[in-house]
């Protein structure tokens, strides 16, 4: 040991640890064997710094030893016989279309489907949760809108577990079933959507009855005001279009609720599409009756501006038998589709219809999962007539009088957390309100 780093042993904590002194080259790299202090010169000669280099050592020491207390069981109880109380095989074919608002046909079909993306390995101390198990707690969370703490007594699963199930399940679905909403690519698609409108609602060249709702969700941390809406509530937007059969062919979810309606169109990429002709629109075409060229359109309310794509009622009140009240009639009637969809959506998934816990990127796949799964049980043979029963949407009697559908029934009261897009005024152009002007004559004319 060299002269200038000379070293003393101090008996009374009983400690043995290296110096710590910065200015002391003297390291101890042995393991604690002994329980001394050991010093440089520097500390050894001052009282009060040997007390407190004792007192800091033995007080470290102490937490060191200090051990994690055991637990006093390996699972709660309520997790632990999970697997031999299945809740699925309980449920009777009934049951389990009320409870997963499908049939078991189908809901196997889902099994299979995000299976491989879901599935967990069993380990040597607990059997992994299954994918049945997995996929019917996601889905009970969507049509009920329960709490994660209210399904753990129903599941026997912790919320801990069941906030990952419902993300990575709800993830899992839209990647699988995202074909369902696909949107025309060409105008020869684009015509037979056209052709169903008119068959179904006697609007001619229309392509789509498009809207938007805020779903509320609840407020992000350190967002500020973007998601803060005009409703006073922290929102994401659900902007979607609808064809005539009521299934989404186009939605953007996830613009801030701050942001006009307006915007939200502006900012998906329909509007980007439209506006660089590349969606792939079929060509003006001849339009009887009034023997001019008229534009393939889409169908709004007065929340959306009047373009040359879209169309929206005339503002006010007009008289019987006027052109322009022909127009609101045919037009509102045309796109009541995109209101059904949207009620029939929040009335099958209530998870809509509260405000939604999670961070706005997770609601946003709980939201796309509930359309995806309405165009999939919508075109599906099976679960379509579970899904929408006859009555479910709105209709119109022998003498044109309007039938609300059943999604109504009990339904209007009860969506604080489903709200529509406000409506602002915007100035249309000269050739937007032609447009319309000559859809006015033809239906004054048919």
């Amino acid at each position: 040991m060299a002269s200038n780093n000379v070293c003393c042993v101090w008996d009374v904590c009983y400690i043995r640890i290296a110096c710590c002194v910065p200015s002391c080259s003297y390291c101890l790299c042995v393991p604690l064997i002994k329980l001394k202090i050991i010093l440089c010169e520097e500390v050894a000669m001052d009282v009060d710094l040997q007390i407190a280099f004792g007192a800091f050592f033995v007080i470290a020491k102490l937490m060191k030893n200090e051990r994690r207390k055991p637990r006093k069981q390996w699972i709660r109880k309520l997790y632990r016989y999970r697997n031999e109380s299945r809740l699925l095989n309980e449920m009777d074919y009934l049951h389990i279309k009320n409870f997963t608002r499908m049939t078991a046909e189908d809901f196997e079909i889902l099994v299979n489907l995000v299976g491989p993306l879901v599935m967990k390995k069993d380990t040597n101390l607990r059997k992994a949760i299954s994918v049945q198990d997995r996929l019917a707690l996601t889905l009970r969370f969507l049509a009920s809108g329960d709490s994660f703490t209210s399904l753990q007594y129903l599941f026997k699963i912790s919320k801990q577990s069941i906030s990952v199930i419902v993300g990575e399940t709800s993830r899992a679905l839209t990647t699988t079933l995202l074909g369902h909403i696909k949107i025309p690519s060409n105008a020869e698609q684009w015509l037979r959507v056209s052709k169903q409108f008119f068959e179904h609602w006697q609007f001619p060249h229309c392509l789509g009855s498009m809207d938007g709702k805020h779903v509320v969700i609840t407020s992000p941390f350190n967002s500020g005001s973007e998601y803060y809406n005009y409703k006073s509530n922290f929102s994401i937007v659900l902007f979607a279009v609808v064809d005539a059969d009521y299934n989404f062919i186009f939605v953007d979810i996830g613009c801030q609720g701050r942001i006009s309606d307006g915007g939200v169109f502006k900012h998906s990429s329909i509007y980007k599409k439209i506006m660089d002709n590349t969606l792939g629109l079929p060509e003006d075409q001849l339009l009887h009756t009034i023997n001019k060229n008229m534009p393939f359109v889409f169908l709004a309310d007065e929340a959306f501006a009047l373009t040359n794509r879209i169309m929206k009622p005339y503002s006010g009140m007009h008289e019987k038998g006027t052109c322009q009240r022909k127009f609101n009639y045919r037009l509102s009637r045309a796109r009541r589709v995109v209101e059904n969809a949207f009620g029939i959506l929040s009335a099958v998934f209530r998870v809509l219809r509260k405000p939604i816990l999670l961070e706005p990127e997770k609601a946003r796949y709980i939201v796309m999962t509930t359309v995806c799964l309405h165009n999939f049980l919508r075109r599906n043979k099976q679960s379509r007539n579970i899904y929408t029963p006859s009555g479910t949407f709105d209709e119109e009697d022998g003498d044109g009088n309007f039938v609300p559908g059943n999604w109504r029934i009990g339904n209007s009261s009860d969506l604080s957390s489903f709200l529509p897009i406000k409506n602002l005024p915007r100035k249309s152009s000269m050739d937007a309100k032609e447009i319309r002007n000559n859809f006015a004559a033809y239906f004054l004319n048919t």
